[in-house]
């Protein structure tokens, strides 16, 4: 049995998670959450002195405290102060994202739980190591957020990731979609290198399917093919800049135009860094303004990941602060791949590149406001385990940068639980505290409206009617934190 899988057990049976020849999800003992401000996520302002029954894995009632039917073997717990929220969603990431089958999902899923995160959406990994996982959880065996996911990329030739299907033709592309589909997936995730032959091909393979497909806009497709062509979220913003420019064809042209042959390292570097300043200085607001309209016509969602612009695509010294305390959680030798990595795509920066990285951040935070304003949906995602992208940890940086984008409070707390449920077409069943819906809560110290930092403020969680307190989180991020230190 390898370390990290030895680590999900301990901390499985540290929770008494582990279910083990069960067939079917165990049933819990009732609980009432007493005396509770109840946050639905519904746009509804918070609700005072409210009571909210889950009985088994289902709310079975929310209601005034004083008027509240309360099963008599129900567990009380007293939400006198505190906030109750749906669980949150983290709609980007990647489970087996340490580059083999087992990965680090086997470090990350209980960062993920210890911080509140009830669903995931795996945009890429290994099937072999999903599938189970998958399987498990929903059989409790172990404890686990749900999880949804597209299993390998369709990407071009050499694919920029692993695991990877590369795709170069119609045919391919027809059956490549039909046996994803025939293995489970969710959703088909399509990636940069795509050829514009293969990405239709795609497109129109995933309608035949009906399946939707999702992802990067790949580089020789524009952000408004791809809206035109039904792929449903996009992801990082990838296209999205260069669609909001006043010159984008021409930067298309440079985007691919070869360089000298004897180029360096360092001259390549800063070719590239040229052409994101033209991408800066090209901005337009009327552009972007018919893009956005566009994506909003057709119900295309964005899963901006600002967290990942901050942290990988668009670094700065000032980036660095907001991982340090919590490299703690990582195993070394992940974060040492990390710190190399950082180290090569620094190698050549000059102060007025971290300035231009500074300015693409903070151009991207406008354009997903203007999204917001215009009507498209917004994912909360955060692409962990990225490259300083701590799971679990990196979904509440991600809210806060919503806010600075633009969005109030609540709507950024929906782009965590409403949105991600009615995107997943699950909106009958999740994504708000209603009566009938899965008992997937969080129960917060302090008001997330006031202050969306206040969603880490974490006293219990509730998953699927199953109740983890703040003793057994703990105890969770401290065999993550003895893991990580030797591992």
């Amino acid at each position: 049995m390898s370390n990290l899988i030895k680590l999900v057990v301990f901390l499985a049976c540290a929770a008494s998670v582990i279910f083990a020849g069960c067939s079917k999800p165990p049933k819990y003992p009732s609980l009432a959450i007493t005396h509770v401000s109840v946050i639905d996520a519904t746009g509804t302002a918070a609700q005072a002195d409210m009571t909210v029954v889950i009985v088994d894995h289902k709310i079975a009632g929310v209601s005034k405290s004083a008027s509240a039917d309360v099963p008599r073997n129900a567990k009380a717990l007293d939400g006198t102060g505190k906030f109750l929220i749906p669980g949150l969603v983290d709609a980007h990431l990647h489970l087996t994202g340490a580059g083999e089958p087992n990965g680090s999902r086997e470090f990350f899923v209980p960062l993920l739980l210890a911080n509140g995160i009830t669903t995931v959406r795996d945009m890429g990994g290994y099937l072999e190591s999903l599938i189970p996982l998958r399987r498990d959880i929903r059989q409790g065996k172990r404890l686990g957020p749900q999880i949804l996911f597209a299993g390998p990329y369709l990407d071009g030739s050499p694919p920029s990731f692993q695991p990877s299907i590369v795709v170069n033709n119609a045919v391919e592309a027809s059956e490549d979609v039909h046996t994803l589909v025939q293995q489970g997936v969710d959703f088909i995730k399509v990636q940069s290198i795509l050829s514009r032959d293969a990405y239709f091909a795609i497109a129109q393979a995933a309608r035949r399917e009906h399946i939707t497909f999702v992802g990067h806009v790949p580089d020789r497709v524009t952000a408004a093919e791809a809206t035109d062509a039904g792929q449903k979220s996009i992801e990082h913003l990838t296209g999205v800049l260069r669609g909001c420019s006043g010159d984008e064809p021409r930067l298309m042209r440079e985007q691919f135009a070869s360089g000298p042959k004897n180029a360096t390292a360092q001259s390549s570097h800063a070719r590239e860094i040229g052409w994101e300043r033209e991408l800066l200085q090209s901005y337009s607001d009327k552009q972007c303004a018919a893009l956005i309209a566009k994506f909003a016509s057709n119900h295309t969602w964005q899963t901006p990941t600002l967290v990942l612009l901050r942290n990988d695509a668009y670094p700065t010294p000032q980036s660095d602060a907001s991982v340090t305390d919590i490299l703690k959680f990582v195993p070394r030798s992940i974060a040492e791949k990390w710190k190399q990595g950082r180290g090569t795509q620094d190698k050549f920066a000059t102060p007025a590149e971290f300035e231009l990285r500074e300015k693409l951040l903070t151009l991207s935070m406008y354009v997903v406001g203007q999204m917001e304003t215009s009507g498209v949906g917004i994912l909360a995602g955060t692409d962990s385990a990225a490259p300083d992208i701590v799971p679990g940890f990196a979904l509440h940086e991600e809210l806060a940068l919503l806010v600075q984008a633009g969005l109030t409070p609540m709507q950024t707390l929906q782009t965590a639980t409403k949105n991600p449920a009615e995107f997943l077409e699950k909106s009958k069943t999740e994504g708000t505290i209603e009566a009938g819906k899965e008992a997937d809560l969080l129960l917060l110290d302090a008001n997330p409206l006031e202050d969306i930092h206040n969603t880490r403020k974490i006293r219990a969680l509730i998953v699927r009617g199953q109740l983890l307190d703040r003793a057994t989180l703990d105890g969770m991020l401290a065999s993550a934190v003895k893991f990580a230190a030797a591992n």
